[in-house]
């Protein structure tokens, strides 16, 4: 399972890990997340996640 970034505030969801903060158990997939999940450092919705190879390499 890919992990995905946030540019906005660097936050990483790694399905191995889940989110504990939301109750989101490890093994769940991006994709399986509720569509009201956001982020739980700044808020942000799911939409502005990309894939962690996407990323621009600094």
């Amino acid at each position: 399972m890919q992990q995905q970034v946030l540019q906005r505030c660097d936050y990483v969801y790694d399905p191995a890990l889940g989110d504990p903060s939301a109750d989101i158990p490890p093994g769940t997939a991006f994709q399986d997340l509720p569509e009201d999940w956001v982020c739980p450092d700044c808020g942000v919705g799911k939409e502005m996640f990309e894939p962690e190879e996407d990323q621009p390499t600094p």
